[in-house]
């Protein structure tokens, strides 16, 4: 039989949990929505089904056995963290008391310092007198080379202060004559527009863990995306559809605590240092989103005609 997954060390639902803390914005609003959930979702409070009499005590009696389990594992760990810290600085402390010890000044009874004549005393009667040296003329050094990556740097921290622009939208972008790109710490969503009357049997796409195709049936040798994605996603956990004319596709984020600097390599970046968690919700940008793959699309059908594009 498999055995029974470590939960206390399991990392796999970090990101989930990142994601709901930022927008609970507290420790009570977060508890709120695990008890929130087992109260309306589970029978965690209610017991299963021809349980009879109040088993809300139980529930609460698990909750204190999770705590209290919680509690013992941090508590071993500041331990061991301490002890470790304890262990390192050891050697350390040995190492400066014998360097205080050789800097101790010893006094006679007339307040003066006796404890170099005692050193001299104790040093070989014999010892010649060291000869003096002639001072060497000091050689003038040539100046150290420019360090080539301190320059880097601080060039980019002048992009950084003088980079003025707004947030990205939706914390993503736009690839010209492609789609329109928003994100959150889990998940990524593309907006690309279609031509008239397109179907999904019209639609050739392929979502892989790495890579990106979109293409239409009757074009196969132009597609609209055809790349490797900048990171990995979660293939079974991601679909597509097609809304208003447009094609709609959902990636899940693999790594759910980072954010992508564009979707597709070779697109242009955003500047992650900018993202707003806050107004990464897609449902709050779809009037500004809507406008953009509009003028995509009129763009699109313009050039299909051979008339003046919006540009």
């Amino acid at each position: 039989m498999p055995s029974t997954p470590d939960y206390t060390k399991d990392e796999r639902f970090d990101g989930l949990y990142m994601n709901v803390a930022q927008q609970a914005r507290g420790i009570e609003p977060l508890l709120d929505t695990v008890f929130s959930f087992l109260r309306r979702k589970t029978d965690f409070f209610s017991g299963p089904p021809g349980t009879d009499g109040d088993v809300t005590e139980t529930a609460v009696a698990k909750v204190n056995e999770v705590l209290k389990k919680h509690r013992d594992i941090y508590l071993k760990e500041k331990g061991s963290k301490a002890k470790a810290a304890k262990t390192t600085s050891a050697p350390k402390e040995k190492k400066k008391k014998e360097s205080t010890d050789d800097d101790v000044i010893e006094l006679g009874d007339d307040g003066f310092d006796i404890s170099g004549g005692k050193k001299a005393a104790s040093a070989p009667s014999s010892a010649a007198p060291a000869k003096p040296q002639a001072a060497e003329p000091a050689q003038k050094r040539p100046p150290p080379p420019a360090n080539k990556n301190t320059e880097k740097d601080n060039s980019n921290d002048n992009e950084d202060e003088e980079d003025n622009s707004p947030p990205p939208l939706g914390n993503g972008g736009t690839v010209d004559g492609k789609y329109v790109w928003t994100q959150t710490l889990s998940e990524v969503n593309l907006i690309a527009p279609l031509p008239p009357n397109t179907r999904g049997k019209d639609l050739n796409v392929v979502i892989s863990k790495k890579s990106l195709k979109i293409a239409l049936k009757k074009q196969p040798s132009s597609p609209i995306v055809n790349a490797k994605l900048t990171h990995a996603i979660i293939v079974d956990d991601s679909f597509w559809t097609i809304e208003d004319g447009a094609l709609n596709i959902l990636l899940q984020k693999l790594n759910q605590m980072e954010w992508w600097e564009c979707v597709c390599e070779g697109d242009p970046k955003i500047n992650v240092k900018k993202v707003q968690p806050e107004n990464s919700q897609l449902s709050d940008l779809d009037g500004e989103m809507r406008q953009t793959v509009e003028k995509m699309m009129f763009d699109q059908r313009q050039k299909a005609l051979g008339l003046p594009t919006s540009e």
